[in-house]
């Protein structure tokens, strides 16, 4: 199995054999270089694809065999996007999960009310989102998490245990984090890029091309093209006969603690 652990273990004893050899045969020093670049590319591809649970196991599907799918949406609440897609699922008879960035929470605290009320989740996004997050210790990731519940639960009277990390990165200090909080970690299988793709079309074909039974997919309340396609998507994917449930019911899974 791929995971931190065990390939860590596997460098060490390749590190070993061939100095071992090395010393015997006197191979190019290169080699090393090598060696050492195969490491950085296999941790990089860990920190970096969730799907992987290189250093922790994170939830990134449901039952493959029901045609059921969960959309989840990251980095609101946002005071003009999240409203209009709380409008949408209304009207599609939708639930889905935010997973919200506490520090937007102040100031538009009856959105996150309207969240719960109208049958939608809230994940942990963390409290500050912040571009240096992955570089924090276990301790600060965990105060900063508990920061985002505090502020969930002074307006909702719930704890959150969905997490899902900021960017998709993780690393040892996160697992430190995640299981000193209690947090469910969860990812995702098809990621629409939504804060990238601005052409309505690109974006609506792209996530039609990688559903299947069982995914999480991946959007942003901070994204307007995802305003835009999102009635016609929720339309697409009910023709090709999947059901939209909520995530909690997807993974079957506790959303509170």
């Amino acid at each position: 199995m791929l995971n931190y652990r065990n390939v860590n273990i596997f460098f060490i004893l390749f590190i070993a054999a061939w100095i071992f050899l090395d010393n015997r045969y006197h191979y190019s020093p290169a080699i090393y270089g090598w060696i050492l670049l195969a490491y950085v590319t296999v941790l990089f591809c860990g920190c970096y694809f969730i799907q992987l649970g290189y250093f922790f196991k994170s939830v990134c599907s449901g039952d493959g065999s029901k045609k059921e799918i969960a959309l989840s949406f990251d980095d609101g609440p946002d005071p003009a996007f999240t409203p209009m897609i709380l409008d949408l699922l209304k009207a599609e008879g939708v639930e889905t999960i935010f997973f919200c960035i506490g520090k937007k929470i102040p100031g538009i605290e009856g959105i996150l009310q309207r969240i719960i009320e109208e049958g939608h989740l809230i994940g942990n996004h963390s409290y500050s989102h912040h571009h240096l997050f992955d570089l924090f210790s276990a301790d600060k990731m965990q105060e900063d998490l508990q920061q985002m519940n505090d502020t969930t639960t002074a307006v909702t009277g719930l704890i959150p245990k969905f997490f899902r990390p900021p960017y998709g990165v993780t690393n040892p200090n996160l697992k430190k984090a995640i299981a000193q909080g209690g947090y469910t970690s969860i990812g995702w299988n098809v990621r629409s890029l939504d804060t990238v793709i601005r052409d309505e079309n690109r974006l609506l074909q792209k996530v039609l091309k990688r559903v299947k039974p069982g995914s999480i997919l991946l959007f942003h309340d901070t994204s307007e093209t995802t305003v835009k396609i999102l009635r016609q998507l929720i339309g697409k994917l009910k023709e090709k006969g999947y059901a939209i449930v909520r995530l909690d019911k997807l993974i079957k899974l506790e959303p509170y603690a």
